[in-house]
């Protein structure tokens, strides 16, 4: 008997639609465990730092946009759905996997013998992964059918110092494009002025994030899909350490910088194809 019961698959991902042709996916904000996940972490693990913390509602505005939304429900601990189902790496610097083992420290993410089981796992699979990039590939091919174009928008946030994966500090705003083949340059230009036009924040584009699975995967601007990811530094809105507060002070200038690149990205699209 699975511990990931189907009673529970309700809340593996939650979406809405919207009314142009803007997918915002979240895959990073979920908290829920499963029994198995949540009975072998680590102790440090159980306040799950590597959280994308507070996600939804730093893009609480995107219904005004009329964007659709996508943000899953379980851990990163228990599925990374910005990793393919392969689990092929997608960098050759330190990274974590489909089903993490570590923490973005380095350090064991479960005690000694204490991983979910391979079935486990390939539940995990099934119940939490597929729905959400089902969900997603639906979406992008429904706004291309609606729309002719298609622009997906992946939010996520880290600490601004992990040494495990990255030297110093990391930019304030961290835009990956797969190294310009997930988007038009153009529409990535629009947003590097975006950031530009921001001096209180520093800004990368395609720095030591340059997109992960959705990305890199989804982004196919020859068939008019144009993805972006988005890694944030968290130090723009929140309390890096424990509890994880959001900071409304840090996140109301951040959220309107944010904002403005997803405008950027609507007029991009109706300018480029004239309808959106």
């Amino acid at each position: 008997m699975s511990d990931l019961a189907m009673s529970e698959l309700n809340h593996a991902v939650e979406f809405r639609r919207g009314r142009v042709p803007l997918l915002i996916s979240m895959p990073h904000p979920g908290t829920r465990l499963t029994p198995a996940v949540e009975a072998g972490l680590v102790a440090q693990a159980r306040s799950l730092p590597d959280t994308d913390w507070h996600i939804p509602r730093l893009y609480d505005f995107a219904a005004e946009l009329g964007a659709s939304t996508l943000a899953a429900g379980y851990s990163r601990y228990v599925v990374d759905l910005n990793r393919p189902a392969d689990d092929k790496p997608l960098y050759a610097t330190a990274t974590t996997g489909l089903y993490p083992s570590t923490l973005f420290d380095g350090e064991p993410l479960y005690r000694a013998g204490r991983e979910p089981s391979a079935e486990e796992r390939a539940r995990y699979l099934a119940a939490v992964w597929t729905p959400y990039h089902q969900t997603l590939a639906d979406e992008l091919a429904r706004l291309q059918r609606e729309f002719g174009y298609a622009l997906l928008f992946d939010a996520h946030s880290i600490r601004s110092l992990v040494p495990h994966l990255f030297d110093g500090r990391l930019p304030d705003f961290n835009l990956g494009t797969n190294a310009g083949a997930s988007c038009d340059p153009l529409l990535a230009e629009r947003l590097q002025a975006a950031c530009a036009a921001a001096p209180a924040y520093s800004h990368v584009l395609n720095g030591r994030f340059k997109g992960g699975h959705i990305t890199r995967h989804y982004g196919q601007p020859e068939n008019h899909i144009h993805a972006v990811q988005l890694e944030l530094a968290q130090s723009t809105y929140m309390n890096e350490s424990e509890p994880f507060a959001y900071r409304e002070d840090l996140a109301a200038p951040t959220q309107a910088l944010i904002r403005q690149l997803l405008q950027a990205m609507l007029d991009w699209g109706r300018e480029h194809y004239g309808r959106g």
